[in-house]
């Protein structure tokens, strides 16, 4: 046998274990996600056609493919794209987005102001890390390394971009946002 095709057998039979070690959460969305039906990417952008799947919606990991988790979302195949995020691996980055305890038991307990909030995917002063999380979806890391950071940066939409503020308790003290983005993700 050549060393090439030793090396290539032994690639071979090496390879289903290499996928098998990937992570493939069965649970519920973290938080509100927008698709067009076919493809949710993590930045997560207000555009025509595309809707909201809510916090909560049952989710499974089915594969995994380049910057991409398959999934399965109401019995339909569904693409977590990990379009900007890319320094997280990839069964890291699907654990942020499929998670093990439905979030719509927590969002039960908090006041109706903030329910209504998640509910619209919006903002409002005063805000818990993991409320804006539940809401509007995790920032990307390239633009957000650390989600210790006081500050997170979203893109409403290719061209806009708005910012969650929090203050040294980790609360949202400032929304910072063009009137486009302002109308759509602030509570007021």
């Amino acid at each position: 046998m050549s060393l090439r095709l030793a090396l290539s057998t032994l690639l071979l039979a090496a390879a289903p274990t290499a996928v098998m070690a990937q992570a493939m959460p069965d649970g519920f969305l973290c938080c509100n996600m927008r698709t067009d039906g076919k493809w949710i990417s993590d930045i997560n952008y207000v555009a025509p056609g595309k809707y909201v799947l809510p916090a909560g919606t049952p989710i499974k990991v089915t594969g995994y493919g380049r910057h991409r988790v398959m999934t399965q979302i109401e019995g339909q195949p569904q693409i977590l794209g990990n379009d900007y995020s890319r320094d997280l691996q990839l069964d890291t980055f699907a654990q942020r987005y499929v998670v093990a305890a439905n979030p719509q038991t927590k969002i039960s307990t908090f006041p109706p102001r903030v329910r209504e909030a998640i509910k619209s995917s919006r903002l409002f002063v005063g805000m818990t890390r993991e409320q804006v999380l539940m809401s509007v979806g995790y920032p990307v890391t390239s633009e957000n390394p650390r989600l210790e950071a006081n500050i997170w940066r979203y893109w409403l939409n290719m061209n806009e971009e708005f910012q969650v503020v929090f203050d040294a308790q980790g609360l949202v003290k400032e929304i910072g946002a063009l009137p486009l983005a302002r109308s759509q993700i602030v509570m007021e």
